[in-house]
């Protein structure tokens, strides 16, 4: 729960798995996955951020609605942000 990870090595990967972690990616072409509840992640140019969107409890899980991957470009990704996923598309938040 709010659990955070940090990826600052060289290929490296940092996964928040709890609700509303937070996941970084600053090492060179590295990766940052956040699949909780309102997650969410940010990385440095040439890295990659992984979202997964989830829906409201079920009596057994919150089910994954959608999820998503991009490369930091600078352009629609911007390095140093941070986004979570609403609606299947990356949304820029508050770190």
């Amino acid at each position: 729960y709010q659990g955070a990870a940090s990826a600052t090595g060289y290929q490296g990967a940092a996964s928040a798995t709890g609700d509303y972690g937070a996941a970084s990616a600053t090492g060179e072409a590295s990766i940052a996955v956040a699949s909780g509840i309102e997650g969410k992640a940010m990385g440095a140019l040439g890295c990659a951020i992984c979202l997964v969107e989830r829906g409201e409890w079920d009596g057994e899980t919150y089910p994954i609605l959608s999820a998503k991957a991009a490369v930091v470009d600078g352009k629609t990704i911007k390095p140093g942000v941070w986004y979570t996923l609403k609606g299947g598309e990356f949304v820029e938040v508050e770190g």
